[in-house]
């Protein structure tokens, strides 16, 4: 069931491709990287062939699937395509569908018609690279869904949701993954600088907010600094033991009348 390479999903789906760069964590987006290596281009928005847009109906047992994973589930220029993506969501209930934007005041009004306070089987997240962009979490929280995360990668600036007077917001908050940038050491798509120190804070606020942590990578800042053999600092068992944490929401209890409830924990 395990297809894909990324640590905290077990399949992606695509259906479209390509996406534009909108803030500071898409500079070395490996996206545009993966496309290039085809001839392709990032910026050319298309909508994926038929096999690929409708492959999960033919998955019988459940699996996480991140969604979108090759460009932005609520871009504007898929409006005309997402209705089917949310046709085949809906009828795909065995599936966790794992949807993470950049654009998240494009959500409501991205919505199904029949939404109410959110599919069962969906997980809703925002990107969230410095502090800087801490507002798209703000507006998350307001979302009406069964399951919200951050993902803060490519991590390149410490995050405080408390000393920006935002710590409230994790209330509305279930899972945060946290992963340094990947990237090489010369040409178009390198890496920035990931602290440690800047995991252990964001690790430790999660904690104290009751919202499940995955330390997805260190990043390849930290596979240079600390001489480790896997180029994303991805392989855990080469980190610090308190760090080698990859925890995901409970998702048994699908009918969640309460949207702020904090679930249970399964750790792997």
């Amino acid at each position: 069931m395990k297809e894909s390479k990324i640590e905290w999903t077990d399949s992606t789906v695509n259906f479209w491709m390509g996406c534009n760069k909108i803030s500071t964590g898409c500079k070395y987006c490996y996206m545009y990287r993966m496309m290039e290596k085809d001839g392709k281009s990032g910026n050319s928005i298309q909508r994926v062939g038929y096999e690929t847009f409708y492959k999960a109906y033919d998955w019988k047992k459940p699996r996480r699937i991140f969604t979108c994973s090759m460009s932005d589930f609520f871009l504007a220029e898929a409006d005309e395509w997402r209705k089917d993506a949310w046709k085949l969501i809906k009828q795909t209930p065995q599936h966790q569908w794992q949807i993470l934007t950049k654009r998240p005041e494009r959500i409501q009004k991205c919505l199904p018609d029949d939404w109410g306070s959110g599919y069962n089987n969906v997980w809703i997240g925002v990107s969230i690279e410095n502090q800087a962009y801490l507002h798209r979490a703000e507006i998350l929280s307001k979302i009406p869904a069964h399951m919200r995360f951050v993902s803060a990668e490519p991590l390149i600036g410490e995050i405080d949701f408390a000393a920006a007077g935002k710590e409230s917001i994790l209330q509305h908050i279930h899972w945060c993954i946290i992963g340094g940038e990947s990237g090489n050491d010369f040409g178009k798509y390198r890496y920035r600088e990931c602290k440690i120190e800047w995991i252990e804070k964001l690790m430790a606020e999660m904690k104290a907010n009751d919202v499940k942590v995955f330390v997805k990578q260190l990043g390849t800042f930290q596979k240079e600094e600390l001489h480790l053999k896997d180029s994303h600092a991805g392989d855990m068992s080469e980190w610090a033991q308190h760090l080698q944490v990859r925890e995901y929401p409970d998702t048994h209890n699908n009918c969640l009348n309460n949207i702020n409830v904090k679930e249970k924990v399964i750790i792997v």
